[in-house]
Parts: C-alpha cells; structure tokens; sequence
C-alpha cells in the first residue's frame, strides 16, 4: 500500500489513525534509509603513493638508521640470490641488494611509477650494475617472475597498498620455497605514512604467511619495525 492510497483509505473511514500508524513503522524504508544500511566496506585506509621528489630516500645516514645491512642478512641476502625490492622508489635499497648479490644473483626492482623505474634504470647503467632488471607492477600484483625470489623487501612502502591481501597472495607464486618476505614500515592509522604492525600481521596471515621474526631496531623511535614472514606450507 503506499501512501496516497493510505490517505484516501482514512478519508473514506476504511482504516484509522493508529493503522496510519503501523503502515509508518513496518513499510519500506526510504531509499536513502536504505542505501545508509548496506554494510560498511571492510578496505582500510591507505596513503596515497609518493609521487614527489625521489632524491628524499638518499638521506645521509639513512643505511645506519635503517641498519639495513643488518636487515639483509636476517633476509639471507648474499652472493647468488634473487630479490624482489618492491616499492623500490629512487632505488635506494636495489642498489645496495644488486651488490650484495652479486653478478650471479638478479634484484627486481619493482614500482608503479613510470618515473621511478626510468630513474632506477639510469641509476643502474650508471654504477654499472646489469643484475637490476626494473618492473613496472600493477598496484595489486608485483608481476615478478613465477619461482624466482629468495629474498622479497618492502620498504616504507606497505602503508601505501590499496589491495595488500591481493597483492601478497599475487607475490606467492614468485617465491622459491623458503622465500623470506621483509617489511619495514612504522607505526599508523593508514593515512599517515604509516600502519600498525598489527594490521599487517592480520593481512599477511589472510593472505598465507606465518610471521616468523618481529624487530624494532630500524631507527630507534618506537615507531618503526622490521617483519619477517615465509609462505604458510600448502
């Protein structure tokens, strides 16, 4: 029944005031009602990526705030391995693992920013360093090569992933077995440049890994932390 034939009904004595009433309480809602009870999305909120100047991630000190070679070794990065620096940016951290692997080992240096990977390219040529191969990646897929990395780092970069679930689940296929998975990234709500360790253990666990080292030594401000995690056996 809807309202003009509710009204005509009460004019003609066909029902009273307190049926008026019941037809308010237990008829459809109004559209806008409706729309505002749909379940509430469950994505979380997320930075938008860097897009400024790259030359901000070649600080001066920043390989004995982050210790990242410290960092390396808990990833078994050495001489004949391959790496997946995702988010890779200036290629700050790619460099550093090019040399650490070696000529025998490849690192993949992975962003979704044409300027970073024509950046990286050039830094590569320039300090001669052939065993970087650049990827241009999806937002929720790194599109490295199946069964290839031993060694996978995201470097402040994880707060920045729309989909991360997605994209953790699309880098397993890429893992030898094995593989570690590295993330360094502070303490946040999302939106500032930053997410609670928490939350990434949650989303790595829904997407097939098992934490298996939690650190706080990169930079000393209670902020930042280094996790490491291996894919969950099948």
């Amino acid at each position: 029944m809807n309202w003009k034939s509710v009204r005509r009904a009460v004019r003609l004595g066909r029902i009273g005031p307190i049926s008026v009433l019941f037809v308010s309480l237990w008829g459809p809602a109004p559209v806008g009602a409706q729309a505002g009870s749909a379940a509430p999305s469950t994505q979380r909120r997320t930075s938008a990526p860097y897009t400024g100047d790259l030359s901000i991630f070649e600080s001066q000190g920043r390989d004995e705030r982050l210790q990242i070679n410290r960092v390396m070794d808990m990833l078994g990065i050495g001489p004949g391995k391959n790496v997946a620096d995702i988010g890779a940016g200036s290629g700050w951290f790619t460099v550093r693992a090019a040399r650490r692997v070696t000529g025998s080992g490849t690192v993949y240096a992975v962003d979704i920013s044409p300027e970073a990977i024509q950046c990286i390219d050039q830094r590569a040529k320039k300090e001669q360093l052939p065993n970087i191969k650049t990827i241009l990646s999806k937002p929720d897929d790194p599109q490295v090569p199946a069964d290839s990395i031993d060694a996978v780092l995201l470097l402040k970069t994880y707060h920045e992933v729309a989909h991360p679930i997605v994209l953790l689940k699309n880098l397993r296929t890429s893992l030898k077995p094995g593989a570690k998975i590295g993330i360094i990234d502070r303490n946040g709500n999302g939106e500032n440049h930053g997410v609670s360790k928490d939350v990434v253990v949650r989303e790595a666990a829904q997407a097939g890994y098992e934490l298996r080292d939690s650190q706080d030594f990169v930079k000393a401000d209670d902020m930042d932390y280094f996790l490491i995690f291996t894919p969950k056996p099948d």
